[in-house]
């Protein structure tokens, strides 16, 4: 099982804590509130941060073929997730399609807790991963949010020129334009560019953290209140269940690709994981409209503690069950 104290070490970090002081005040009606453009600008902050610490990463993993395979299963699984989690929560009534789009991309991106909670896990019983894993785990973030932005245009109908203006929108989008851009940065300026934005992207990075679940929290316990019916027993249901599918196709196609016990069972986690960081960075600037109430609280108040408690050791159980 995975170190208690430790799990409760993450519960209680700043940023988390943040979330629920957000949810706590918005409960208590108070009149705390972010501007508009401060959040806005803490949103891209946060997206160029990911992406150019995302660059530096997988620029300095190289390019074998253990990275290159837990990597292709990393990007397809983003890509694709999105699409099955939308398939299935279409048949929810309460829920209108930008919130159902900001489900599919929460359970098709990552959550980067998570993966520093299975890392921990991992040497804790232990089984070694890849330094490149953490190259992994940024290039999985992306693929989920593009899937997602598609899905909310109504990519492939109309006609091709319809068509063909919904895509151009997409990629070239903010939320887009930052994350990949700031990745291409990363890559292109590697180890030396980390040094010379080090204090930009590392110990700044937690403060905003800390400021935009905040303003989360505040969002999402507000919307809560406004249309609590929407996060039904079935979204519930979801933010539990649909981990556990995601994280059993991760294991299988891991086990297909060959890879060693330790970089499988940190996939899985991954793919079992939910943003609660870059998606709702990527919808507040690309979806205003899907409500943070459902996608960020089930994300947050559901599966990462399930995660934290269940889902992490249970990945790794199984990888290592089905590696003898």
């Amino acid at each position: 099982m995975i170190d208690l104290p430790a799990s409760l070490a993450l519960l209680t970090s700043p940023a988390i804590l943040f979330f629920f002081v957000g949810a706590a005040a918005a409960f208590a009606r108070s009149d705390l509130t972010i501007p508009e453009p401060v959040a806005k600008a803490l949103s891209l902050y946060l997206m160029l941060c990911i992406g150019f610490k995302g660059g530096v990463e997988a620029r300095a993993a190289g390019l074998n073929g253990d990275f290159l395979a837990a990597a292709g299963i990393g990007i397809l699984l983003s890509a694709l997730l999105p699409l099955l989690a939308f398939a299935i929560l279409r048949r929810s009534p309460r829920l209108d399609r930008s919130t159902i789009c900001a489900l599919a991309a929460t359970y098709g991106s990552v959550s980067v807790v998570t993966f520093a909670a299975g890392q921990q896990h991992l040497a804790s019983v232990g089984l070694d991963s890849g330094g490149y894993m953490a190259a992994v785990l940024a290039l999985m973030e992306t693929p989920a949010i593009l899937t997602a932005l598609l899905l909310l245009n109504g990519a492939g109908r109309g006609q091709p020129g319809q068509r063909r203006t919904v895509l151009r929108e997409v990629f070239v989008g903010a939320a887009t334009v930052m994350l990949l851009g700031s990745f291409l940065v990363g890559t292109l300026s590697g180890a030396a560019g980390m040094t010379r934005l080090e204090l930009f992207v590392g110990p700044l990075f937690q403060g905003a953290l800390c400021f935009f679940l905040l303003d989360i929290g505040l969002i999402a316990a507000r919307r809560l209140m406004e249309g609590g019916r929407k996060l039904t027993p079935g979204v519930i249901a979801f933010a539990i269940g649909f981990p556990l599918l995601s994280a059993a196709i991760a294991l299988g196609l891991a086990r297909l690709a060959g890879l060693e016990v330790g970089n499988a069972a940190l996939l899985t986690i991954l793919a079992g994981s939910a943003s609660y960081i870059a998606v709702p960075a990527a919808m507040r600037l690309a979806a205003p409209q899907a409500d943070p109430g459902v996608f960020v609280t089930a994300s947050l108040a559901i599966t990462f503690p399930f995660n934290l408690i269940v889902g992490i050791a249970l990945y790794t159980a199984a990888a290592t069950w089905l590696w003898r």
